[in-house]
């Protein structure tokens, strides 16, 4: 996990410089040769930078162990940035929405064939970089740097948005003289999507949403495979940022005295913990097993 969690915030620091270097060569390039969806595309770009520090930043404090006053540890601020990031998505589509009708009734020559180029190598940067994040994201149970996939899913797609969009101008410019500009409406229309999904899923997990269940019966397989468990009555789990905290109510012999049950519950909570490494912690509350019913013509096994 702690060598996940460092790549993580490697692949944040990486994303960053790719991301302004892109946004920088996308907003000049664009000005230069006057496509409004190359310049709405590198806008988009400078607030992956932006997302990125904040992803970094939820990472570095998501790490911080818990304390007195944070007994289930800091793993929220890492869901917080990753809602935070689909925010500034949102936001961010929605002015480059308003900024290419804006110019929808504007003049001027069509824009230059070579302001495709720095829209080709974002495409394949981020295409490349995207699939990396949510690897990562994924392996280490970050919000923040999934949605930064998004992110950089949603270049992508705003990348092709764009390149139609110049495309049909400049393959005829007196015929398509609006493309261009719809093209940029259509970038920012896909990000604000993509950003209002990322607050969705975040949200979510805020709610302590369960989580799949799939791995709600790892945690069963777990505790049933301890000796002495005879049943698991109840199992919660609720995401706390990079990770799970788990409540288990475990059945036991109730002849058993509450040392021998004590020492049950203390196995499961660490096996759990050894073989999940997606659950912190593991709260263990005991109960009887209840008593098997007897039905006519069969013995109580």
């Amino acid at each position: 996990m702690a060598s996940a969690y460092s790549s993580g915030k490697r692949i944040a620091l990486i994303s960053m410089g790719i991301c302004a270097l892109l946004a920088t060569a996308k907003i000049v390039v664009g000005l230069m040769a006057g496509s409004t969806a190359v310049v709405a595309d590198g806008v988009e770009s400078a607030s992956d930078v932006f997302a990125s520090s904040v992803v970094l930043f939820g990472l570095v404090l998501a790490g911080k162990p818990a304390d007195e006053k944070h007994p289930y540890g800091h793993g929220r601020l890492e869901t917080l940035t990753g809602g935070a990031v689909g925010m500034l998505l949102a936001g961010t589509g929605v002015v480059i929405c308003v900024r290419s009708l804006a110019n929808l009734g504007s003049q001027g020559p069509p824009p230059a064939s070579y302001a495709v180029w720095p829209l080709v190598v974002s495409i394949a940067f981020k295409g490349a970089l995207s699939p990396i994040k949510f690897h990562f994201g994924r392996k280490i149970r970050s919000s923040a740097l999934v949605a930064d996939a998004w992110n950089d899913m949603v270049d992508v797609l705003s990348g092709f948005a764009a390149l139609a969009g110049l495309g049909l101008t400049l393959y005829d410019p007196v015929r398509f003289t609006s493309a261009d500009h719809y093209g940029g409406f259509a970038v920012g229309l896909i990000v604000v999507f993509l950003g209002l999904r990322v607050v969705r899923d975040t949200t979510y997990q805020l709610m302590d949403t369960m989580p799949e269940p799939a791995m709600m019966d790892d945690i069963r397989r777990v505790a049933l495979a301890v000796p002495g468990v005879l049943g698991v009555e109840k199992c919660f789990a609720r995401n706390t940022g990079l990770q799970h905290h788990v409540d288990l109510h475990l059945e036991v012999d109730p002849a058993m005295t509450v040392r021998e049950s004590h020492d049950i519950a203390m196995r499961v909570r660490g096996q759990i913990v050894a073989e999940l490494e997606w659950v912190a912690d593991v709260l263990v509350h005991v109960e009887p097993h209840p008593p098997l019913v007897e039905t006519p013509g069969h013995a109580r096994e």
